[in-house]
């Protein structure tokens, strides 16, 4: 059965929709503080429109917040999923999410809104799976790297914001290789300091 087309009510409305949160991403990602009538603006939707989506900017942050992390733990599970050669699935998984910029979408924002219960326990399933991913490539990563360090990793290569959207997406191609030839399990000098904790990473999103 083929699928049923929407009526031109529901087709527009989802078309708005799909313009606003792309919209959304731009603006907060390059100014979490940005009022959320930039995004009608961005989007060419009327506040209306908007708010009969979205009541809030707390709620479109929610969303642009959600929408990250479970692009996030997509790249995670095809990774763990994956049972080809180590280093080339954990090096794909790293492209993935650097070029899904899932932690602009996502740690950018920690602040800047009040998280629900549902994403506090979508956090801490990503934690989890992020353990799990690590353990699950020990072998080809060097001593001592943790799932807070891939993290942290991932927030310095969204913080890369020089020049132009594809400027961007070449600086953060440039300086992930280095990361990744840092990551390999060649590298056994040990790292100074230990990794920060579950508890200091999720502690950023109450700082509102």
């Amino acid at each position: 059965m083929g699928t049923i087309p929407m009526s031109g009510r529901r087709a527009q409305v989802a078309l708005n929709d799909e313009a606003i949160l792309r919209a959304a991403r731009s603006v907060f990602v390059a100014d979490p503080s940005a009022p959320i009538s930039a995004v009608a603006e961005r989007a060419g939707v009327s506040m209306g429109a908007l708010y009969r989506r979205y009541p809030s900017k707390d709620a479109l942050l929610r969303k642009i917040c959600g929408d990250g992390m479970s692009t996030y733990i997509a790249c995670v599970d095809a990774a763990l999923a994956d049972d080809s050669d180590q280093w080339p699935v954990f090096a794909t998984f790293m492209q993935r999410v650097v070029e899904a910029d899932t932690h602009s979408m996502t740690v950018a924002l920690a602040g800047t809104f009040g998280p629900t219960n549902e994403l506090f326990a979508e956090a801490r399933r990503c934690n989890e799976l992020n353990k799990a991913l690590v353990e699950r490539f020990r072998a080809v990563l060097r001593p001592g790297i943790t799932a807070a360090d891939l993290a942290c990793i991932f927030e310095q290569l969204a913080a890369i914001r020089v020049g132009g959207e594809l400027r961007i997406v070449e600086l953060r191609r440039r300086y992930l290789v280095l990361f990744l030839d840092s990551l390999r399990a060649s590298n056994t000098t040990e790292l100074p300091g230990s990794p920060p904790t579950f508890i200091e990473l999720e502690s950023r999103w109450v700082s509102i």
